[in-house]
């Protein structure tokens, strides 16, 4: 069965899976019963595939001329987060709301997508989980929420502080963390990932400006070691990704050179509680492939 092989991939890795894969229905046709599903309805953790439904909030706000997208912001010392993107400025910057979107998207800038979600609002991105029939999604809060969090469960004042200590903890401390708990940190389930795609990639996320937009950010992702390590060259990927110590996620669309299209949601989690791990990553991207590859031999 090629659930058991998608299995067998992350075990190898040392790490469990979680995946859902479904055809988006471009292409060669759609067939709503053709899946495959590995843990697809459990609820994990989803960390920056977040980062999907905040851009898409914003695309939506903007093509209904409720903010201007040109609209700028300075990003200052306090606002940043530390990870990708302003956050390794030496000096305050100021770029667009829209710059935001793309830095959020493209190198899951944290400060960045913090300010976007102060921007647009951390209600109206919960709402949009309802309106969009996502029942699993679960929005906590933003970057900041979820740093602030890891600050306080190990008593650390500042990111500094944090990394200092984060090595002494151990391992039963760490994964008390609230933000590697689904039912107290951002989560989703593997299928309502795909789902959300799907609709973006149909223009039924919302008008179909805001849902070219999030697709086109989407594919300017820089980071091609999960999904993308899977598939060749000539076949495209759109998507984001998710990290926290210990999670190791990607959520986004194949794109055959036949123009079938496939959402694909995965998350693998260790036990031991790195952010960094190849073999992992590059599961990642073969158990994508392999549910890929099963349903074009389905014919959807």
């Amino acid at each position: 069965m090629v659930e058991r092989e998608i299995r067998e991939v992350f075990v190898a890795a040392g790490a469990e899976g979680l995946l859902h894969a479904v055809p988006v229905g471009a292409g060669r046709g759609h067939a709503p019963e053709a899946e495959v599903a590995v843990g697809a309805d459990e609820s994990v953790v989803i960390a920056s595939v977040l980062k999907i439904l905040v851009v898409l909030e914003f695309a939506r706000q903007a093509a209904a001329g409720q903010l201007d997208p040109r609209e700028r912001v300075r990003v200052t010392t306090a606002d940043r987060l530390g990870g990708w993107g302003t956050a390794g400025c030496a000096d305050d910057v100021e770029l667009s709301l829209r710059d935001l979107a793309y830095f959020a998207m493209a190198v899951s800038d944290n400060t960045a997508a913090d300010l976007l979600l102060a921007r647009i609002g951390l209600d109206t991105v919960r709402l949009l989980a309802e309106e969009l029939g996502l029942p699993g999604i679960r929005v906590v809060g933003g970057p900041r929420d979820v740093l602030e969090s890891m600050l306080a469960d190990v008593g650390a004042r500042t990111e500094a502080e944090f990394a200092a200590c984060w090595p002494t903890l151990p391992d039963e401390r760490k994964r008390r963390l609230a933000v590697l708990d689904p039912e107290r940190s951002n989560a989703g389930t593997p299928r309502d990932i795909t789902r959300l795609l799907r609709l973006i990639w149909r223009d039924e996320a919302g008008p179909a400006q805001a849902c070219h937009q999030v697709r086109e950010l989407m594919g300017r992702q820089v980071f091609r070691h999960r999904l993308v390590s899977g598939f060749p060259d000539e076949v495209a990927v759109a998507a984001k990704t998710g990290t926290l110590p210990g999670l190791h996620a990607e959520a986004g669309v194949v794109r055959h050179p036949d123009g079938a299209c496939y959402a694909v949601a995965v998350f693998a989690r260790t036990r031991e509680l790195t952010a960094s791990r190849p073999a992992v990553d590059t599961a990642i991207g073969a158990a994508a492939r392999i549910a890929v590859d099963f349903l074009r031999t389905k014919g959807v």
